[in-house]
């Protein structure tokens, strides 16, 4: 057998083994299995501690979320419900356009944050945090979580399924995409909500979303 064939079977063995058990080969542009399992994980983590300390303080969460416990204190419905429904859209977009991996990515991702998020009051509690510093540290540890999430290709839904798209589609940043998502929720939200908690929420939103400008960049990290 010539060398030419002998490379054309081992490129076939290879990419069978790959449709077959997923490409573990990890290089400076593609991501494993593992390494997205690690991120997505971390990720969920990171968001849902950051989500805890804001609804400790009763803050809004910007994104899907907050859009979602508007809805719901307006109509009185369902905030689970809510959230699914305004979510729709998005995962329409995401199958449509984002591909099967960042959507699948991201179903884990939101489907663990909703478990994390039950599991957490368990083992984690807060006596006390001062509304200005939950805030930041809130918003610094979504952004964190988020950052890590885009990274993989994956998101928790909803505005960070726009974000990605518009800043791969056209070159928008995805962080400033989220802010004024975020930004549009707050301003509704002063309709609904005390005005102290907005205040503070905007502040919230500002670090998530001013972290995200700065370093996710497509310019900076191309891996998949």
């Amino acid at each position: 057998m010539s060398r030419s064939a002998e490379a054309n079977e081992s490129a076939e063995t290879t990419t069978r083994r790959r449709s077959r058990f997923g490409d573990w080969s990890s290089t400076a542009t593609h991501h494993t299995p593992a390494e997205d399992a690690q991120a997505i994980l971390t990720g969920v983590l990171l968001a849902a501690l950051g989500l805890s300390i804001l609804a400790h303080l009763e803050f809004l969460t910007g994104g899907v979320a907050g859009l979602a416990l508007i809805v719901s204190y307006v109509f009185g419905i369902n905030v689970g419900l809510a959230f699914f429904l305004i979510n729709i859209p998005f995962y329409v977009l995401a199958i449509g356009r984002m591909g099967r991996a960042f959507t699948i990515k991201t179903f884990i991702a939101i489907a663990l944050l909703s478990l994390v998020s039950y599991w957490l009051p368990m083992v984690f509690s807060i006596a006390y945090i001062d509304p200005l510093a939950g805030a930041v540290i809130g918003g610094l540890l979504i952004g964190f979580a988020l950052l890590a999430l885009f990274r993989h290709r994956a998101s928790l839904g909803g505005a960070g399924i726009l974000a990605i798209y518009l800043q791969d589609r056209f070159g928008f940043r995805a962080g400033l995409v989220q802010l004024a998502f975020d930004m549009a929720i707050l301003v509704i939200a002063l309709f609904v909500v005390d005005l102290s908690a907005v205040i503070f929420s905007l502040v919230g939103a500002l670090v998530l979303n001013g972290f995200l400008a700065i370093n996710h960049r497509p310019d900076r990290y191309i891996a998949t």
